[in-house]
């Protein structure tokens, strides 16, 4: 006879945060792509000090964490963000020059990605009404 398994669901309640990493030393670029290029506000003053050097920014209602690490190869892995302009969105990165690469369509969304400069895959959706 097999055994009962006692199933207990974890509650998730709504993403809290994402953390990318960078090269180390490329702490000001990060700022300038992050903070100039996406417009991101950089969070200073939390009452406590960041961990091991961090750079944090408030994107929506969820933060951004940035911390060095050494490299590692390019991956798939990334976040997706929901935004309600996504063609201007494209504009603003291809002002700054960075490469879209428009991914496989979904019926539901719009969609598209970009490497920051430091590799990370970032992708942009805007859900079609």
């Amino acid at each position: 006879m097999p055994k009962t398994l006692l199933v207990m669901n974890i509650k998730f309640k709504r993403l809290d945060h994402i953390m990318l990493c960078i090269p180390p030393g490329t702490e000001q670029q990060a700022r300038d792509f992050y903070g100039g290029v996406l417009g991101l506000q950089e969070l200073n003053d939390l009452g406590y000090p960041l961990p091991h050097g961090a750079i944090w920014f408030q994107m929506g209602d969820i933060q951004l964490h940035i911390r060095a690490e050494d490299v590692q190869a390019v991956s798939q892995r990334h976040p997706a963000f929901e935004v309600d302009n996504l063609e201007e969105a494209r504009a603003i990165l291809e002002k700054h020059g960075v490469a879209i690469k428009n991914d496989s369509k979904i019926p539901d969304r719009n969609r598209f990605s970009f490497r920051d400069p430091f590799g990370n895959r970032i992708e942009l959706i805007e859900m079609i009404a």
